[in-house]
């Protein structure tokens, strides 16, 4: 049974190994877990899965090969008219009222009945003791009372004696496909950190000094080497006003992220396409700094990063004078152009949805300028970016 829920986990593309699969045969032989189907949840989730992006959908074919092998996992959707359970009322019982409400005796029969229910119940119910709905003493539904029941389309718990949350996912996590968030932005930009050694060897080099030993007859020969330090320097450059007033929030989040993760982190602010300025504060924003100036203080070693919607008109990217606030000597996609021949590891993050990009001109335009390393605001393009700055991008010289 288990081996072919491990073929299920392949066959969808999760990197499940068969190491893996054996180390959890071996918990289930040890007896680490008690012999639940929750239990063993956590424990395969904790064994196979290796990055927690990949837990939303390892948690729904957990749920796929599962289904009816317990009475607790026979019922995993419930798609119930929204009518049925639109809150009129909030009935509230006295103590006495409560104690006469008799329980139905556990989750086998709970779940009878509400399969029962489903098949029966054909319009909505308010204020009673049987069907799903509202405001009642049925253990099936929101709003009202039952000392065991399931709850139904109800916001948050009221007497916290629900047997299942039913319309809630209980393991649902991440999505690399979801727009970011605070949850998960920290996380995200981590994966920028590059940890290298530099410096005074302080740290035992555990695997060097059994191989040198080893190869000294059993000698001791102790090997030092310098601690791993985050050496990683970011220069983030951010489109501010105009269309990129609709990102204001994740941006914020995004630069808060990247400053609590990033011990090397310089930035600066620009509207629409990079030109010959940009500016630190955006309410002294008259007090600029040259990007030539940029480019001779900042060494070629510095991973850049443009964060902007890239949503303009063409000729403020292709043309002198075109720019939406002044006039600019020289167009943005020369002063582009300049920063990539200077900075080649450098990516482009977008907040407008991939899918809405094709309308864009001018993000066509400035994704040709960056080599196609312009990535969407999710967790996966952000992992993407990330792994792109790992590689110098090749200057396109034609633009």
């Amino acid at each position: 049974m288990f081996l072919n829920f491990f073929y299920l986990l392949k066959k969808d593309g999760l990197p499940v190994s068969l190491h893996e699969f054996l180390a959890l045969m071996e918990a289930l032989e040890q007896q680490v877990v008690a012999p639940t189907l929750e239990d063993f949840y956590f424990l395969s989730r904790t064994i196979l899965v290796k990055h927690e992006n990949q837990l939303d959908r390892f948690d729904q074919l957990f749920g796929q090969y599962f289904h009816g092998k317990e009475a607790e996992s026979r019922v995993q959707e419930v798609s119930l008219p929204e009518e049925w359970l639109k809150k009129f009322l909030e009935r509230n019982l006295t103590d006495e009222e409560k104690a006469l409400i008799e329980a139905m005796g556990g989750l086998e029969k709970l779940q009878e009945r509400f399969e029962q229910l489903l098949r029966e119940q054909k319009e909505r119910h308010e204020g009673g003791s049987k069907w799903i709905g509202t405001g009642g003493t049925s253990p099936f539904g929101a709003n009202g009372y039952n000392p065991e029941g399931f709850r139904v389309g109800q916001d948050k718990s009221r007497n916290r004696s629900a047997v299942k949350v039913w319309d809630q996912r209980k393991y649902a996590n991440l999505d690399d496909d979801l727009e970011l968030n605070t949850r998960n932005l920290k996380l995200a930009i981590k994966r920028l950190r590059i940890l290298t050694r530099e410096g005074i060897a302080e740290e035992l080099d555990l695997d060097g000094t059994i191989k040198k030993t080893s190869e000294n007859a059993g000698m001791l020969d102790i090997h030092m080497v310098p601690s791993k330090k985050n050496r990683v320097k970011v220069l983030m450059f951010l489109d501010i006003g105009g269309s990129m007033d609709d990102h204001v929030e994740i941006c914020a989040q995004l630069f808060s992220a990247a400053k609590y993760e990033l011990k090397h982190l310089e930035f600066f602010y620009f509207h629409n396409c990079l030109y010959e300025s940009v500016w630190k504060d955006n309410d002294r924003r008259g007090d600029r700094t040259p990007t030539w100036e940029v480019l001779h203080k900042f060494n070629r070693d510095y991973k850049v990063i443009f964060v902007g919607d890239a949503a303009m008109g063409p000729y403020e990217v292709l043309s002198a004078g075109a720019s939406v606030e002044h006039y600019n000597p020289e167009s943005g996609a020369v002063w582009m152009q300049r920063m990539l021949e200077h900075f080649p590891y450098a990516c482009w993050i977008n907040p407008n949805h991939e899918s809405d990009w094709k309308y864009y001109e001018s993000t066509t335009i400035l994704r040709d300028i960056m080599g196609q390393r312009m990535f969407p605001m999710t967790l996966k393009g952000i992992g993407q970016a990330i792994r792109s700055l790992k590689d110098k991008r090749v200057v396109n010289s034609a633009i």
